[in-house]
């Protein structure tokens, strides 16, 4: 089963389906809240059911490869990362109106369901960062909503889930790091970057330029700044791996666990926007 269904749905759905006996494919956020992504996780865990989260961007090899090497030490001990997710869909009508149509409007109210732009595209460039680095064990985030409209709202909407996200993190290897998403990226329609940058070495991922691509800063190169692009070797889509686990019995990443821990991190990003502090992560 594929779980389409808008964020605040997901857990109701998906535990009715669990409870069928069925395997599923929820789309991010697996939840609303770290306790309901909790729940969800071990429901499927007892139920024996193949459950995965609709991480999109671990489709692009490069992430993958962006992994590999980091774990390998090519780029020594990671000291400093940056990584961001840019949509202009509240700028640009490439998209269509945002203005006009529930599909977007939904996405900028609370009252709907909405997490805002931290959880539609923020849990994405959480994923893209820590999945190569390593988990995140410390965050401070800024979160913002901007005016759109005379008071605020459109219809039945209340346009008032965060539209910009700005998140200082500690990963668990000690790196630290600054992850941004916005829905105000004039000039960016859905671009999504990684930098890496360790004792030894450095890689960037940059999925406007190529899915299957990276360019890596490693050993006498270091000294010139000099940058070599690598081709990545192609990775079965999270798709492929679903179904391959189905027929295998196996449970492939990212699963409802990941989705949980990923989870974790979001409302702790919100702790932290609301009372103004850094807030630690339970190991």
């Amino acid at each position: 089963m594929s779980n389409v269904t808008p964020d605040a749905a997901h857990k109701a759905t998906s535990l009715a389906a669990i409870a069928a006996g069925k395997h599923i494919l929820c789309e991010k956020p697996l939840a609303t809240s770290a306790a309901d992504a909790e729940a969800m996780a071990a429901a499927a865990r007892e139920a024996g059911v193949i459950n995965m989260v609709n991480l999109s961007y671990r489709n692009a090899p490069a992430i993958h490869q962006a992994r590999e090497l980091i774990a390998s030490g090519a780029l020594g001990r990671i000291r400093h990362v940056d990584a961001s997710y840019r949509q202009s869909w509240l700028v640009s009508h490439a998209w269509g109106r945002w203005d006009q149509d529930s599909q977007w409007l939904w996405r900028l109210s609370e009252r709907h369901g909405s997490k805002g732009v931290l959880g539609d595209v923020g849990i994405h460039i959480l994923d893209f960062a820590s999945f190569p680095v390593g988990d995140i064990t410390a965050v401070n985030c800024r979160l913002k909503c901007y005016d759109k409209a005379p008071d605020s709202r459109i219809g039945d909407y209340v346009l008032d889930a965060n539209d910009t996200a700005l998140m200082r993190v500690e990963f668990a290897c000690g790196a630290l790091g600054s992850l941004h998403a916005t829905r105000w990226a004039t000039g960016h329609h859905n671009s999504l970057s990684l930098s890496v940058h360790g004792d030894r070495g450095a890689l960037r991922v940059d999925l406007d330029a190529a899915k299957d691509r990276l360019h890596v800063c490693l050993g006498e190169d270091v000294h010139p700044a000099c940058w070599r692009e690598v081709v990545a070797p192609e990775t079965p889509s999270l798709y492929r791996r679903f179904i391959d686990g189905i027929a295998k019995g196996h449970n492939d990443q990212p699963d409802f666990a990941r989705g949980a821990a990923l989870q974790r991190v979001l409302d702790a990003c919100f702790v932290s926007d609301a009372e103004d502090r850094s807030l630690a992560l339970a190991g």
